[in-house]
């Protein structure tokens, strides 16, 4: 198994999609949200991110439409209860510090365990949260692993659609 997944970053990203942690599937390929029921792409390309769905091979064209790709911890799983507290807590430092040099306006936690784990809060509500993590907004959306039953795709359509027209929509004036 790799020792994680690159991100796939830049500075001044509108957005910075921020999973738990790499899936073995994506670990094995190097490509983000490679697992044959991960929804990312096709929810992506229906709230409005991309004008297509993008294939998980061409994962680092997502930086064309201002957008990036990174996790909280490194290690990959096959299912994000493997991993620990300490993990969290060991990968807290470097990401804010990923986050302050990169400068993005928002950072979108995919699922309520990634944002968890690196604040410290046992609980969090979904969307837009009132805290920032070094300028950056801070967005809890719902894991679009097909793990995640609990909402259907119309539901992570809607929820990302949000932060899109709040974030992106608004940034660029469209109408």
């Amino acid at each position: 198994m790799t020792d994680g997944l690159p991100d796939i970053i830049s500075g001044r990203l509108h957005v910075l999609f921020c999973g738990i942690n790499p899936g073995v599937m994506a670990a094995a390929t190097g490509h983000h949200f490679a697992g044959r029921s991960n929804r990312f792409w096709r929810v992506m390309h229906l709230a409005g991110f991309t004008p297509e769905e993008i294939s998980p091979l061409e994962d680092r064209s997502i930086l064309r439409h201002g957008f990036g790709l990174t996790s909280v911890v490194k290690r990959p799983t096959a299912r994000a209860d493997q991993l620990s507290t300490e993990e969290f807590v060991a990968a807290a430092s470097a990401f804010k510090q990923k986050i302050a040099c990169h400068a993005p306006r928002a950072v979108a936690f995919l699922g309520k365990a990634a944002y968890c784990g690196l604040s410290g809060q046992r609980d969090v509500a979904w969307g837009l949260q009132l805290n920032r993590l070094k300028d950056a907004a801070i967005w809890v959306l719902p894991n679009p692993s097909g793990r995640n039953r609990t909402f259907g795709l119309d539901q992570l359509v809607e929820a990302y659609r949000q932060l899109y027209l709040d974030t992106v929509r608004c940034e660029s004036g469209g109408a």
